[in-house]
């Protein structure tokens, strides 16, 4: 197990417990259905969810580049939502959104380099 393993895993860990709060705090300030925030907030985890396959299973860098800056466009979107419905809610989104922003520049080295 690298370093980057040993790192990944617990930042993961973390970030997701924050999106976690940060959802149910927004859920709560609006708990109706078609909430546009807990939509967008879905959207995110989505495009989340694809990215790993595609960069590190399937070796598809430049496609997962453009999921990746999806990602950060409908996390900016997300957070912006969240700051209207709860402040604390958007300021634990900030951690994740910066991790976001990071893996996409990796995410583009790696595809740039090796197309």
């Amino acid at each position: 197990m690298g370093a980057a393993a040993n790192v990944f895993g617990p930042v993961w860990t973390v970030l997701y417990a924050l999106m976690a709060i940060a959802a149910w705090l927004v859920w709560r300030a609006d708990p109706r259905f078609g909430n546009p925030a807990i939509i967008l907030y879905a959207a995110q985890l989505v495009l989340n969810l694809v990215w790993s396959p595609l960069f590190f299973g399937l070796g598809w860098r430049g496609v997962a580049l453009v999921d990746i800056v999806l990602l950060d466009v409908v996390l900016a979107a997300t957070l912006a939502l969240f700051w209207k419905a709860n402040r604390t809610a958007a300021a634990l989104l900030i951690p994740y959104f910066a991790w976001s922003l990071f893996a996409t520049v990796l995410n583009y080295s790696v595809w740039s380099l090796n197309s």
